[in-house]
């Protein structure tokens, strides 16, 4: 079992500034199936909120079972060929078998058995689960909140001191093209608080 063969590279083009595209298909083999991952398959890696990637940045060491749970999830289990469930536990198992640290994998888990909770027909098989996502839950809270509380609230200042900043070098450049003057472009922030 495991990632066919086991130093296959995940090779991937940006399409987006939050899009990868997979330029060179991958395979896992599971117990009993083996899975594909084909060229053109979209990933962003570890769907990690903001909040947390200090904790858990998008791409590490599981980067390759990202990409595998991403095709599984937008693929297999959203046309029905697969369960949430399992394809959950394949993203465990193959991060396991790529050296991601226990603790870690089992939050990266737990968060998507939680996801899955959203998506069609992901309640299937949830209650077998509940205790053990409940468990790796309560263990991670104290860890995880009080750090992302703190970050949550440095991206809302960081928010506001960048529109505070950007206001004035817009009026200088207005400024400036009124007066004919040449300028640098003023890129105007996102503002989105995205956590």
């Amino acid at each position: 079992m495991g990632f066919v063969p086991p130093d296959t590279k995940a090779e991937v083009r940006e399409q987006t500034d939050k899009q990868w595209e997979v330029v060179q298909e991958f395979d896992y083999q599971g117990q009993q199936d083996l899975y594909r991952v084909p060229v053109g398959q979209t990933t962003d890696f570890a769907s990690v909120p903001r909040i947390f990637a200090w904790f858990l940045p998008s791409y590490g060491r599981y980067t390759k079972a990202a990409i595998l749970h991403d095709y599984l999830w937008r693929v297999l289990a959203a046309e029905g060929k697969m369960d949430w469930i399992d394809a959950d536990g394949l993203l465990r198992r193959a991060m396991r078998e790529l050296g991601v640290p226990f603790f870690q994998r089992w939050i990266m888990w737990a968060a998507v058995r939680w996801a899955a909770l959203f998506k069609p027909r992901g309640r299937r098989g949830f209650w077998r689960e509940v205790p053990r996502m409940l468990l790796v839950t309560l263990l991670a809270l104290p860890f995880l909140l009080p750090p992302a509380a703190v970050v949550a609230v440095f991206l809302l200042v960081y928010q506001v001191v960048e529109a505070a900043v950007w206001v004035p070098l817009r009026v200088t450049a207005m400024i400036k093209d009124k007066l004919g003057r040449p300028r640098k472009d003023v890129i105007s922030p996102r503002l989105s608080f995205k956590l």
